[in-house]
C-alpha cells in the first residue's frame, strides 16, 4: 500500500467521525425546524403537511414579544457589563503578579463550572437579602455572574499573544498607562472583545435556570417556553426553539468570524 493511501484512510475515518458527530448533536435541533413546519398538532412522520401556522401563532401572541424583547435587552446588557468585566480580569491577569493569582484565575473562572440551578439559588437569595430580586436587572446581574468568564477566557487567550514590551515600549515613549491602553492593548484586544460581546449575548440569550429563579414576572424566551409547556404540550415550543437557536448559533458564528477575521487582519500587519 502506497502511503497516499495509507494517509487517505485516517482521513476519511476522521471525516465520518464530523459527520457522525454532528449528526448525533443536530439531529434534536434538525427535527425541531421539520416539526415546527408540521400542519398537525402532533409531532408525527409523514408530516400531515407544511404549515407555518405556528410561527404565526408565537407572532401574534403578545406574551412572547415581550419575553423576545425582554431576552434581547437582558443579553444586550450583559454583553456590556460580562465583556467590560472580563477584559478588566483578564487584563489583571496579562500586566500583573501576585501573591494567589492561581486561586484568582480559579475563582474568576469557576461560574460555568457551578451547576445551573445552584447558581441561580444562589442568586435568588443573595439578590432577595438586597432586595433586587423579581426585576429585569436582577436577570441582568445573574447572567453577568455566568457570562463574565466566557468573556475573560476569550480576551485572555489573545493577550497572551501580545509582546509585553509593547507597552513598556509606549510608556518609555511618554505614553501614560491610560494612552497605553486605548492606543495599545485595546486595538490589539478588539477582535476579542468583539467576539466576546457576541457570544456573551448568546449565553444570556439562551439561559433559562438562573432567570427563572429571578426574572419574577419578566419573562425571557426560555422562561416563556416552560410557561408554554406547564399548560400543554404544543407545537409553538418547535417554532420558539427553531427561533432561539437561529438567534443564538448567529451570535456564534458571528463570534468566530470577527474574530478570526480581525485577528488574521493585524497579524498581517504586524508582520509587515
Amino acid at each position: 500500500m502506497s502511503l497516499a493511501s495509507r494517509g487517505k484512510w485516517p482521513r476519511l475515518a476522521l471525516m465520518l467521525y464530523a459527520i457522525l458527530a454532528y449528526g448525533f448533536l443536530f439531529a434534536p435541533i434538525a427535527a425541531s425546524f421539520v416539526f415546527s413546519l408540521n400542519a398537525d398538532r402532533f409531532p408525527t412522520l409523514p408530516l400531515s403537511g407544511f404549515s407555518f401556522a405556528w410561527y404565526e401563532a408565537i407572532l401574534s401572541d403578545r406574551a412572547v414579544w415581550d419575553a423576545l424583547l425582554n431576552s434581547l435587552r437582558v443579553a444586550f446588557l450583559t454583553a456590556i457589563l460580562s465583556t467590560t468585566f472580563g477584559f478588566g480580569a483578564a487584563y489583571t491577569d496579562y500586566r500583573y503578579n501576585f501573591f494567589g493569582k492561581g486561586a484568582y484565575l480559579a475563582l474568576a473562572l469557576l461560574p460555568p463550572t457551578v451547576p445551573v440551578l445552584v447558581l441561580g439559588l444562589a442568586m435568588l437569595a443573595f439578590l432577595s437579602r438586597i432586595s433586587l430580586s423579581g426585576e429585569l436587572y436582577s436577570v441582568v446581574i445573574a447572567h453577568s455572574v455566568l457570562a463574565t468568564p466566557f468573556a475573560m477566557a476569550i480576551i485572555r487567550l489573545r493577550l497572551s499573544q501580545i509582546d509585553p514590551a509593547i507597552e513598556g515600549a509606549a510608556w518609555n515613549l511618554g505614553a501614560s498607562p491610560w494612552r497605553a491602553m486605548r492606543y495599545v492593548i485595546l486595538p490589539f484586544a478588539r477582535p476579542a472583545i468583539i467576539s466576546a460581546l457576541f457570544l456573551t449575548m448568546a449565553v444570556s440569550f439562551d439561559e433559562y435556570a438562573m432567570a427563572w429563579f429571578v426574572s419574577g414576572l419578566n419573562e425571557t424566551v426560555p422562561v416563556r417556553v416552560l410557561s408554554i409547556l406547564q399548560g400543554s404540550v404544543s407545537p409553538e415550543i418547535n417554532a420558539i426553539g427553531s427561533i432561539v437557536f437561529t438567534i443564538s448559533i448567529a451570535l456564534v458564528v458571528l463570534a468566530q468570524v470577527i474574530y478570526t477575521r480581525n485577528q488574521n487582519s493585524q497579524n498581517r500587519r504586524m508582520s509587515h
